[in-house]
């Protein structure tokens, strides 16, 4: 089982990836926050470890991203805060569960096992809660595949991101400058086109040749603001 611990404290992090690989797992380290979240959108972990303090982005932020785009792995956040308030906070923010510093390995351990038996139990390894339909294309969000016109496509890391992005704010106009932000992570670049060609890759997979041929698209182009998933798509 693969597992993602993002923690800038070298003394901590040395503790996790030694008891986590003695206890059987495939640990994975990242010290910061930027890091953290493309890592975090590479693979599809049984549990992530999330530090709330991080040198440049706060693992709140990480969180949110996360799930914004889509990953669905359950998540721990270990912090040093105290308090109900803040446990609240990180649960609000999309974290499963919550530890505070310090804690016994072996808690640790009960926790990760528990989170990983919900995930589970919820359906988590499975596809089937994960299957709409766009347009003429069948999408399968946990295999990240589109069937189209019987034909089998494999949306791209970046594209799958993309797109779960749009699907998470599906009838809305989100601008490029948003759509750079929260799928590559930068700031506003003028000069780069990269969104519209990823739009088209989409578009490819998603719209059939007679919608292409008519101008017709699930994703909308708005002139002078952005794009938009259609809402009765």
């Amino acid at each position: 089982m693969n597992i993602l611990v993002v923690e800038d404290d070298e003394r901590v992090a040395r503790f996790l990836v030694r008891g986590l690989k003695e206890e059987g797992f495939n640990v994975e380290l990242c010290s910061d926050g930027h890091t953290a979240l493309e890592t975090g959108l590479t693979q599809t972990y049984q549990v992530i470890l999330l530090d709330w303090s991080l040198p440049d982005m706060d693992g709140l932020t990480v969180l949110e991203r996360w799930r914004e785009l889509g990953v669905i792995s359950p998540v721990i956040m270990i912090t040093a805060r105290t308090g109900i308030d803040n446990t609240v906070l990180g649960l609000d923010h999309g974290a499963d569960d919550y530890i505070e510093k310090p804690f016994s390995f072996e808690e640790l351990l009960a926790r990760i096992r528990a989170n990983i038996r919900r995930h589970q139990l919820s359906g988590g390894k499975s596809g089937s809660n994960r299957t709409l339909k766009l347009g003429d294309a069948l999408l399968d969000m946990e295999a990240r595949t589109i069937q189209l016109c019987r034909q089998s496509f494999t949306l791209s890391n970046r594209e799958y991101h993309l797109l779960s992005f749009l699907l998470k704010n599906r009838g809305e106009v989100v601008s490029r400058s948003r759509i750079l932000d929260r799928v590559w992570g930068m700031s506003h670049d003028p000069t780069t086109n990269v969104v519209d060609v990823y739009i088209r890759y989409l578009r490819d997979k998603l719209d059939s040749s007679e919608n292409r041929a008519a101008g017709r698209s699930v994703i909308e182009t708005v002139r002078g603001r952005g794009y938009r998933l259609k809402s009765e798509a």
